[in-house]
């Protein structure tokens, strides 16, 4: 999207719970957004060509062959100043946005853990367990630099956590999220609607829901399912809760637990289960124990599907050392150990057919007579909201879905440049 084009802060949802912006903290959020949009748009591109020009050449220089690994184009693009001055501008963004983020929602946090108490109270859509444990791969790190990540709380009830990152996504995604900052959910949901119109399922599970952005399209897309879904981050869920009470959303259970072991479920009862952008979370120990879970819960005939970055495998040096940044410059340890695993072995040794598996191409759906259509500027590697969905139908019974899944993938991933922003 041209920076020119981008919407102000102001034009996302205000629900209930979400945080009020006086003048100067909005502009504040709109100059960020600005800022992030110009260093992928304007910035981003000059990176490559230091690469191509002069790091490259260099290693070639040095080594007598290109280089062979994102790994070694990172060891020697560390020394080039053009990368330097980009990454840690990039980085700068992304703690200013948490920084203005808490600003705003402090000086007014309890007004929000008091609409947030409010509609938590005696409600069983809401289901907290104080025995449940942060996880060392949750809990060793403040995820995308967010100060106490998504769990944290500093006085009884907080949920500034959950508010902050609820109003500071706008500034890292531009607006291509929506108003409700769900374009990746709603994008699950038409996927679903166009490609598989009879699918009708009666439960979904949505695994690592934070504050509810991917799973309550879900929820309004499956009226008649119940729709459940866990975290481990108390303050999260309670925010999360809250939110889709005020939007009217009632089909939705928000439960705290650890995906890893979800013992109070039965097997094979849920239709459909998803993450978004929750793999790449999870350590090497974590992964498959979910993999697992979800295995014994999905239906035979049922969906998993997982929206995620495509994996590295095929892509070319460079692009996997860029996309790979996030795991050495935004808090995200495990990107680039999930992103380089073969994602079909996983699966195979978790108890799924790694037959079914399908990768099909998911375009954030947002309402464009907010945020206009949106326009490629080039490649961002990683921030236009385009993911791979990884996913299959469980069980012989499934393989049509999975074949027509995989069919569509090549003309829905051919679209995915142009409808990219």
């Amino acid at each position: 999207m041209s920076s020119n084009a981008l919407p102000s802060w102001d034009v996302l949802t205000k629900h209930a719970v979400f945080p009020s912006g006086n003048h100067d903290e909005v502009a504040r959020l709109n100059f960020l957004t600005h800022l992030n949009v110009h260093l992928s748009s304007q910035i981003l591109p000059g990176v490559k060509t230091a690469y191509d020009k002069q790091v490259k050449p260099a290693i070639i220089a040095q080594t007598g062959s290109e280089p062979t690994s994102r790994h070694e184009v990172r060891k020697h693009m560390l020394n080039n100043g053009y990368f330097q001055m980009w990454s840690a501008l990039r980085r700068n963004t992304m703690e200013m946005r948490h920084q203005a983020a808490r600003s705003q929602v402090l000086g007014q946090i309890e007004n929000i853990v008091e609409k947030v108490d409010k509609a938590c109270e005696g409600n069983a859509n809401i289901q907290l367990d104080s025995s449940v444990s942060i996880p060392p791969n949750v809990g060793s790190v403040d995820i995308h630099c967010q100060p106490g990540c998504y769990y944290q709380e500093y006085f009884e009830n907080d949920v500034t956590v959950a508010a902050s990152y609820d109003l500071g996504l706008f500034v890292t995604t531009a607006g291509l999220l929506g108003a409700l900052s769900d374009g990746g959910g709603q994008g699950i949901a038409n996927w679903l609607k166009t490609q598989h119109p009879d699918f009708s399922p009666k439960r979904i599970l949505d695994i690592g829901c934070t504050v509810g952005h991917n799973a309550l399209p879900l929820a309004q897309h499956f009226p008649d399912a119940q729709v459940i879904a866990v975290d481990v981050a108390r303050p999260s869920l309670r925010y999360a809760h809250a939110r889709a009470a005020s939007l009217g959303i009632e089909n939705i259970q928000f439960v705290q637990a650890n995906a890893e072991e979800l013992s109070q479920y039965d097997d094979g009862s849920f239709d459909l289960i998803t993450t978004s952008m929750f793999l790449h979370e999870l350590s090497h120990q974590s992964l498959p124990k979910i993999l697992k879970t979800i295995h014994r819960l999905l239906a035979d005939g049922g969906l998993n599907l997982h929206l995620e970055q495509p994996q590295y495998t095929g892509m070319d040096v460079y692009q996997q050392f860029i996309r790979d940044w996030d795991t050495y410059f935004n808090n995200e340890p495990y990107w680039g150990p999930m992103h380089e695993l073969d994602l079909a072995k996983v699966f195979a040794e978790c108890g799924f057919d790694p037959n079914d598996l399908f990768d099909v191409g998911v375009v954030s759906k947002v309402d464009e007579k907010i945020f206009g259509k949106p326009k490629s500027d080039g490649e961002d590697y990683g921030r236009s909201p385009v993911w791979n969905a990884i996913g299959l139908w469980k069980g012989q019974s499934a393989n049509n879905g999975a074949k027509k899944s995989a069919k569509n993938s090549a003309k829905e991933n051919a679209n995915m440049s142009e409808n990219a922003a």
